[in-house]
């Protein structure tokens, strides 16, 4: 009797505690949404300095993230598509990153010369850490199965291996049995089924053509974890903008799943929460990363708290009382033993270095003969090639927007351009720009965009000009700015608005390229991109 007694009372104090908790994320995702709402055209986002973060922490279009922890640090890679190369970033709160560097440079393939892939490139990829090494997989749409791997996140990173030449594949995941068998999980352009390979040891070769192991509405984003004796299969759902995240489990990693939806919109404006990555602190609390796709940043980043219960990471916060969760706009920063601070990925370059900044990707292949960071130093010198557009020119260096408003300026020296083009760019669905041209006979600023280029006569251009784009991505509203140095700033041209393209978000780019013949040059000096986020 006395054991039935502390039984009922003991199962009693457990559902009492799981609504006190439940009524505690509840309450306390509400505070954050109203706190935030207060202000309908908010700026606010990333590590605000108090103990508390503001969705999304990367406010760039890091999209399909996927984060690994190693130790006390924490990994992401994301799908960079056509801009070269991967960028891995490193993180010690899981709140604020930076950009580490790049995993390769380049694809020796047909087309990537000549800018004749853009949407392609990499797709989704997945990081993992086993045996002693880095492992990174991605699929690109027209090429197949990639890898590459390093001992050391910072690298060398090894020459990029072409496991498999298909098209059509996506979203690739390594795993490792608990018998240390190797197996590549992947879904198909069009978004599913999930399929799993058995794969070697070296991780450079699949040893069959794949098992499906789940079909599913819009099925991709492959992802495995194990822990305590599952397998889970995280995947998003239901589309890029308007999906879902779910979670599969299974004691053998063929199957069969069980299936769990964990995160949805709900009555949030967060759409499409899904597609990312679950993660553990070494303090035993887990998070989960997703994106949101946005115009005109791309898919921003956000960071989801998560509990565990019957076995089953439950994300977010359950607003709307259907049992699945909802994602937060602000919550209490991760318990870590030691972080650096709020701290942002980089943007501004003074292109000291001899080395390009891994912030910086070039817009399909390099054409490396043709920039340098040492033929001038303390500048980047990018000699024109012929091209019939700035779309298709060569050697456009770019980094993403990040931030939801800012002044991004440049100092260009055109003393050696002849009748080359160089300048400034914004680049989504349209590519938008202002430069200087030569023009009977003298140089002449000019925006191109909605494929017209018009020539501003009324503005004098000297040896040195400093151009600039001042950018509000919630009011998204675009406009090109000049003067002879930044004091003397001041706007041209005509405003526009911009929108993801290509499946990437909106970029900054510096270009010089030549519609006659190869020739001419510009010399590009202090990059300043500020960004305020709290």
């Amino acid at each position: 009797m006395l054991f039935a007694i502390f039984a009922i009372h003991r199962k009693f104090n457990h559902m009492v505690q799981s609504m006190i908790r439940k009524a505690v994320l509840a309450i306390s995702a509400l505070v954050a949404v109203s706190a935030v709402a207060q202000d309908p055209v908010q700026y606010l986002w990333g590590d605000q300095g108090n103990g508390t973060y503001i969705n999304p922490v990367l406010n760039a279009d890091y999209s399909d993230p996927d984060v690994i922890r190693v130790g006390k640090k924490y990994y992401m890679v994301a799908s960079d598509f056509h801009f070269l190369g991967m960028q891995i970033l490193e993180s010690d709160d899981l709140v604020n990153w930076t950009v580490l560097t790049q995993l390769y440079s380049r694809f020796d393939l047909p087309g990537w010369d000549d800018n004749r892939h853009y949407s392609g490139g990499s797709w989704a990829p997945s990081i993992r850490y086993h045996g002693g090494r880095f492992w990174v997989y991605f699929c690109t749409p027209d090429e197949g199965l990639f890898m590459t791997s390093a001992k050391k996140p910072e690298g060398p990173w090894d020459p990029l291996c072409h496991v498999k030449d298909v098209p059509k594949w996506e979203d690739p995941c390594p795993v490792w049995d608990d018998k240390g068998n190797a197996y590549l999980g992947r879904s198909a352009h069009g978004a599913g089924p999930i399929i799993l390979h058995r794969m070697s040891a070296d991780g450079r070769e699949l040893l069959d053509d794949g098992d499906t192991i789940y079909t599913g509405p819009v099925a991709e984003g492959t992802k495995f974890l194990r822990k305590d004796g599952w397998y889970y299969l995280i995947i998003p759902e239901g589309g890029v903008g308007q999906g879902w995240q779910t979670v599969l489990r299974s004691k053998d990693l063929y199957g069969p799943y069980e299936r769990k939806v964990v995160l949805e919109q709900g009555p949030t404006n967060i759409n499409g929460p899904h597609q990312g990555a679950l993660i553990d602190t070494q303090d035993g609390e887990w998070w989960f990363y997703h994106f949101q796709e946005t115009n005109p940043m791309g898919r921003v980043v956000h960071l989801q708290p998560v509990r565990w219960e019957d076995g089953w990471p439950l994300m977010g916060v359950d607003l709307d009382g259907n049992g699945i969760g909802n994602p937060v706009i602000s919550w209490t920063v991760p318990k870590v033993k030691k972080s650096k601070g709020p701290h942002l990925p980089q943007t501004s370059d003074s292109f000291e270095s001899s080395t390009l900044s891994p912030q910086w990707q070039f817009c399909h292949n390099p054409h490396n003969e043709y920039w340098s960071l040492t033929e001038n130093p303390g500048r980047l010198t990018i000699r024109a090639q012929r091209s019939t557009s700035l779309m298709m020119a060569h050697n456009i260096i770019t980094q993403k927007i990040m931030g939801w408003k800012s002044l991004i300026s440049v100092t260009l020296d055109v003393s050696r351009l002849a009748d080359a083009r160089a300048g400034l760019t914004s680049m989504g669905q349209s590519f938008y720009a202002i430069g200087v041209t030569e023009r009977d006979g003298k140089l002449c600023l000019y925006q191109d965009g909605g494929y017209r280029t018009t020539y501003i006569d009324d503005f004098e251009v000297g040896s040195t000009i400093c151009l600039a784009l001042e950018y509000d991505a919630q009011t998204n509203k675009f406009r090109f700015m000049a003067g002879a140095d930044r004091g003397s700033l001041k706007p041209v041209g005509t405003e526009f608005s911009q929108r993801s393209g290509f499946w990437k978000g909106t970029r900054v780019g510096l270009f010089c390229y030549n519609t006659h013949a190869n020739g001419g040059m510009a010399m590009f000096d202090d990059f300043e991109y500020p960004i305020q986020n709290r």
